[in-house]
């Protein structure tokens, strides 16, 4: 069962969110917070799996609660209006797993709870538009190094959201060969973590 925690300073929202999700037969919710301080504290009571948060909210705004959240185990996934665009760049690099929009179908959000449980990075199609429109994601103008064949694969399993433990078991080889690939794949991409490596991932299909 997957545990969750929704954030968001409209109570009308929260039993939007609570309503649908509690039908799911994997997830049950398991707090509401109407602030950035209230969900950080009750992750530190309740440790739920993923946190679902709005970036607008009073007391302390969710960019704030990412940073104080920073090192827990709950995956945080943002759920915020469409409007917030400039905000993909900062929380992904806060340490969210996931930024969606309020508009997403709630099929979609359900599934996206699921694979940001499961260890995958998610963005909207608009957010990683954003980001990539940003320059937050984008590799340097220079043209990025060729890969090797066994780096394209690397680079397809961080996009998918897989741990260097993950990854080299995917591939039978030793996770100190994998931490090599992966700073090969960010050197040449020119880019300086495995978000930025995923985006670049997505946009250039190899993912």
């Amino acid at each position: 069962m997957i545990r969750v925690l929704i954030a968001d300073d409209h109570p009308v929202v929260r039993q939007g969110l609570r309503t649908f999700l509690d039908l799911q037969d994997d997830i049950t919710i398991v707090g509401e917070a109407a602030d950035g301080a209230q969900a950080v504290e009750l992750v530190g009571q309740l440790a739920p799996d993923v946190l679902l948060l709005d970036l607008k909210m009073p007391v302390l705004d969710g960019l704030g609660a990412l940073a104080k959240l920073a090192g827990t185990s709950t995956r945080v996934v943002v759920l915020t209006s469409v409007s917030d665009r400039t905000d993909v760049g900062p929380a992904m690099r806060a340490g969210a797993a996931g930024f969606l929009y309020k508009d997403v179908d709630p099929l979609a959000l359900a599934q996206a709870v699921r694979a940001v449980h499961g260890g995958q990075v998610l963005l909207a199609p608009e957010a990683v538009e954003a980001m990539l429109a940003g320059g937050s994601g984008s590799p340097s103008t220079s043209a990025p190094m060729p890969l090797t064949e066994r780096e394209r694969e690397v680079l397809a399993l961080i996009a998918a959201g897989r741990s260097n433990r993950e990854i080299a078991r995917s591939l039978a080889v030793a996770e100190k060969t994998v931490k090599t690939h992966v700073s090969n794949v960010l050197m040449k991409l020119g880019v300086q973590d495995r978000t930025q490596a995923a985006l670049y991932a997505v946009r250039h299909g190899l993912a």
